[in-house]
């Protein structure tokens, strides 16, 4: 199904852009949400392989549509991983104790970006296997 799309959670159109074209060069497919609602729906539906959630969104907290993603049973398994402006001592663990698979400062840093969608994208295909 999604074995090679990203569901991007972002409200912000530039940081949506860029990270369309970053992921997009280097070979993903991109989903596109700028609600956590709308990032349930397109989770739910087409099972991306990674999901890059931003934690300001409009109608909930990154932290909170982490939770519900968590909570089915369609979508619990998908890495998330939290982008943020919120760079504040502690932030790190704070996300990652509440379940985040990794974390991203903004303004992101385009390297670590791929290099963290590398690695968890590569996790979700050695325990799916290549034809799934």
């Amino acid at each position: 199904m999604g074995h090679d799309q990203i569901l991007v959670v972002e409200d912000n159109a530039r940081n949506m852009a860029l990270l369309r074209d970053v992921l997009g060069a280097s070979g993903y497919r991109t989903l596109e949400a700028s609600t956590g609602r709308q990032a349930l729906e397109l989770a739910s539906e087409h099972a991306p392989v990674l999901v890059l959630m931003d934690i300001r969104l409009p109608d909930m907290d990154g932290t909170e549509a982490l939770r519900l993603l968590r909570a089915d049973g369609r979508t619990a398994s998908i890495p998330v991983l939290a982008v943020t402006a919120d760079a504040m001592a502690g932030d790190r663990e704070r996300f990652l104790e509440a379940g985040f698979d990794a974390y991203l400062a903004k303004p992101i840093d385009l390297d670590e970006l791929l290099a963290a969608v590398r690695l968890h994208h590569s996790r979700v295909s050695t325990v799916l296997g290549p034809n799934s």
